[in-house]
């Protein structure tokens, strides 16, 4: 596994397969590389036929930061295979957990358009998520699936992180509270200014990223802008859900 082009196969094989590889025995890497193994192996899943639909990001919340032990956000892509509806799961899932988080729509101007309540699924392929940050980078920041719910904000069409569009709505999701229970028992609490300050905030810095990396944000892209609380594992029997304000609910079950 010492080139990019061999990572994303071991990476892409092991979903495939169900399998979970060591990090202790994956090569160290760079940040750029690892960025190069993800977009080959982006490149290998659109291959057969997976098309992005917009971005997620990563770690952008202190909480998230603390539990895996790395110190800056990363991101990776969203794939219309992963979006959750009528129940059904991503296939190959081998440890998923379960993060809430605000998604996010680009505008047509490039900035934050609707904003909805969503449940991220993420799926790592480094056993009992053992990872660096190059290595979950490699592996899309363990992108897998989002159960999208209802809408927040709509029609706001600001630029990232700008003061345009309306300050009430950008409060209301900067002091959003978000609740999340597993199996009906609550494990985690925080708002939306969890994501960065504000999940606008965590747009910007997506844009500012990808343009740095020859890439950019296009209307209608979807973004989730980071688990808000620690992530919960989601076992079979299992039923998790966040609750968004006073009662905007979204959940995902593993059957």
């Amino acid at each position: 596994m010492g080139d990019p082009e061999a990572l994303a196969a071991a990476i892409d094989d092991a979903h495939a397969g169900g399998r979970l590889l060591d990090a202790a025995a994956a090569p160290t890497l760079e940040l750029d590389t690892a960025y190069l193994v993800q977009q080959l192996l982006t490149g290998r899943r659109t291959a057969r036929g997976a098309r992005r639909i917009g971005w997620k990001l990563g770690y952008t919340s202190a909480a998230m930061r603390a539990q895996m032990g790395v110190d800056r956000p990363n991101l990776g892509p969203l794939l219309d295979v992963m979006l959750v509806t009528g129940g059904r799961l991503p296939q190959g899932l081998v440890q998923p957990r379960v993060e809430p988080e605000i998604a996010v729509e680009v505008a047509r101007d490039g900035g934050p358009g609707r904003a909805y309540a969503a449940v991220e699924i993420v799926d790592s392929v480094w056993r009992d998520y053992r990872f660096t940050l190059e290595l979950n980078t490699a592996d899309g920041s363990s992108a897998a699936g989002v159960v999208l719910g209802p809408e927040l904000v709509s029609g706001l069409g600001s630029g990232p992180g700008s003061g345009s569009g309306s300050e009430l709505d950008r409060r209301a999701l900067d002091d959003l509270p978000v609740e999340l229970e597993r199996n009906g028992r609550p494990v985690g609490t925080a708002t939306g200014a969890a994501a960065m300050g504000h999940p606008f905030k965590a747009l910007a810095w997506l844009a500012e990223e990808l343009d740095r990396r020859g890439e950019r944000l296009r209307e209608g892209d979807l973004i989730l802008t980071g688990g808000l609380t620690a992530a919960v594992p989601l076992n079979p029997g299992d039923t998790v859900g966040a609750t968004f304000g006073s009662g905007i609910r979204v959940e995902v079950r593993r059957p």
